[in-house]
């Protein structure tokens, strides 16, 4: 694997890719594809977009799906894997809201596997990276976490600013938009309404408030297909959806798209102070789609 960059190089190059944690042939395909990448044009990191662990999440640190859902999958990519909570790191449903303690406990062991908190955020390089947990929000679980985001936000001084959750703002696949996903159903618990597990109201405002118009990107899993929207939330900020780490399901016409692929694989991108480029990756390692983002120079 070729060094990763130097340290104030001014340049960082990642991985982003959600919906892993299956143990599958699928899930090794994309990880062979990914150490391929890596090994040719170096990577600092992996962004983990939730649903690190099917189907319900781990028991505890000591879990052995660790070692056939993360670590022997990505064996040959000894990098840190900043991950996000997914419905299914939470439980079946979504609502076990005591079960990423496991992954909480797993990642303060010091491994690859980086998740400080259920929500964090760090600066690699000329980016700043925003982790959100949009399961408690779609439950109602974590009412300060809008202002919180909205704050790291205003406070970043970093040229190019980088959300990254599990559930998507816009989307072709099968679960679509925040606030009309599919298919809807009575949440399991009274006290909440069917929006909250069904339709996604609340993800769409904690991302309208937080993220739409304030990063350059967002990038979200949940569907299970590589993505990248036409249309920008807020009027500014970029959508891609990569949730094709271990399997692949059906896109539609829903959403205007630059591409979209019912198709295995994940999203590489470089950063630098003034560009910002996304490729989109198959499983074989070859690029579907490349763009290119740039700030105006001050």
């Amino acid at each position: 694997m070729r060094p990763r960059a130097e340290a104030g190089d001014g340049t960082v190059r990642f991985l982003a890719v959600g919906d892993t944690g299956m143990g599958n042939a699928e899930q090794l395909k994309v990880a062979a594809a990914m150490a391929k990448t890596c090994a040719a044009r170096g990577c600092d990191f992996v962004l983990l977009l939730g649903d690190n662990i099917y189907q319900t999440g781990v028991d505890s640190a000591d879990d052995p799906q660790w070692r056939t859902k993360f670590e022997e999958p990505y064996a040959a990519l000894q990098l840190p894997f900043y991950a996000t909570l997914g419905n299914h790191d939470y439980g079946g449903l979504g609502n076990d809201f005591a079960r990423p303690e496991g992954e909480l406990a797993y990642a303060r062991r010091g491994g690859r596997f980086k998740l400080p908190a259920r929500r964090y955020h760090f600066v690699q390089g000329p980016a700043e990276f925003f982790s959100l947990d949009t399961n408690a929000a779609r439950w109602q679980r974590d009412p300060e976490q809008t202002a919180e985001v909205a704050g790291w936000m205003a406070a970043s001084k970093a040229p190019w600013k980088i959300a990254f959750s599990h559930f998507p703002y816009l989307s072709n696949g099968p679960h679509g938009n925040a606030g009309a996903y599919e298919p809807a159903r009575p949440s399991p618990l009274k006290r909440f309404g069917t929006d909250v597990i069904g339709r996604g109201a609340e993800v769409k405002a904690l991302l309208d408030a937080a993220v739409c118009g304030k990063a350059d990107l967002y990038l979200s899993g949940h569907d299970h297909s590589i993505q990248w929207l036409s249309e920008r939330c807020g009027g500014s900020t970029e959508l891609i959806v990569s949730g094709a780490g271990a399997e692949a399901t059906q896109v539609s016409d829903r959403n205007p798209v630059h591409f979209q692929a019912a198709a295995l694989g994940f999203v590489y991108l470089v950063a630098s102070a003034a560009e910002l480029t996304a490729e989109l990756v198959d499983a074989e390692g070859k690029t579907w789609l490349a763009r290119t983002l740039r700030k105006a120079p001050p």
